[in-house]
């Protein structure tokens, strides 16, 4: 069970709720705890190869077994859903782990309920990956300095290990000229020379090397190589006026994300239901491993290193974010 939330909800939690001064949802809004029938869920995700499990499990019925029926909304990366959950439009939310610290670190009451991915921590091919041409003539992590360089969102996790692994290598990484961008759009943009490199995850990584892109930083597995990529995770209100919605969906996603890992073609089939992805693509896609706890040791080491490189300005605590101290 990777349910993080078994605990009292902390007095510091409770007060950055109060001054947002948003819930994140109630029993009203979902049916939640103590009412009779099935429990409906509004969770943001995303259109990638991440969140496969949770749409598996939806056809495979194992919230449907748990009282659950799941509502979808989508967003272009996980830090955009997170003023989403926070309002209450989303009762959960899929985010990469940066982001979640960043906003725990801001006084934002966000509550991991689950891991989502983990890297393969295959350096010969991982899940997500820098990509350049190879006339840009990045041949190792330093030569990214001085280049325009794609990402998503800004302050995640992806400019956090890039930022690691181009510094270990004795590369400058505040010299990396970062810009916001769709992962769809990085491809074509990198073709037309509107940027020099691209941070991508699949299915757009193998579309990016399909127009000739060659990938040259796995940026995640040179970090850890069991590196958490993203997760679930609700509000300090929401949890606390629905534990028991909140441990079925963990329980269910739990069953879905090994059933991932021991399924990867009915994985790849399920992603074509939720992307426009061709199936020719879809076949040859890196997928994530799926199954896995909650590193505190291996989260700290990412909260640590998004200080270090200038994403929180507070040292934060996972152990106590988990609720385990």
């Amino acid at each position: 069970m990777n349910y993080a939330l078994r605990r009292l909800v902390p007095a510091t939690m409770i007060a950055a709720l109060a001054l947002t001064a948003c819930g994140g949802g109630d029993e009203d809004d979902t049916g939640a705890d103590g009412d009779e029938g099935t429990t409906t869920l509004r969770v943001g995700v995303l259109p990638i190869a991440d969140v496969a499990p949770i749409h598996l499990g939806v056809e495979l019925g194992l919230f449907e077994e748990q009282g659950l029926e799941l509502e979808f909304g989508t967003a272009q990366g996980g830090a955009a859903l997170i003023p989403a959950v926070i309002s209450g439009e989303y009762d959960l939310g899929f985010a990469n782990f940066v982001s979640q610290i960043t906003a725990y670190s801001q006084g934002l009451p966000i509550m991991p309920v689950s891991p989502g991915d983990f890297s393969t921590g295959d350096l010969s091919g991982d899940t997500e990956g820098v990509v350049a041409l190879p006339s840009a003539g990045v041949e190792r992590p330093s030569d990214l300095e001085g280049l325009t360089v794609a990402t998503n969102t800004l302050a995640n996790n992806i400019v956090m290990a890039v930022s690691n692994v181009v510094a270990e290598d004795g590369g400058d990484p505040s010299l990396i000229d970062w810009v916001e961008m769709p992962w769809p759009d990085m491809p074509a943009a990198l073709v037309d020379g509107r940027i020099d490199a691209g941070a991508l995850v699949e299915p757009f990584l193998t579309i990016a090397q399909d127009e000739g892109g060659v990938p040259v930083v796995w940026h995640q597995a040179l970090t850890d190589p069991d590196f958490l990529i993203a997760g679930y995770y609700t509000t300090a209100s929401f949890a606390e006026a629905n534990p028991d919605a909140i441990e079925r969906f963990a329980a269910a996603l739990d069953e879905a994300r090994t059933y991932a890992d021991e399924h990867p073609d009915e994985v790849r089939e399920i992603i074509g239901t939720y992307t426009e992805i061709p199936e020719d693509v879809l076949a040859r896609i890196t997928l994530p491993r799926y199954a896995g706890d909650f590193d505190v040791e291996g989260l700290q080491h990412q909260a640590d290193l998004a200080l270090e490189f200038g994403m929180l300005e507070t040292e934060v605590s996972i152990g106590e974010m988990l609720g385990r101290e």
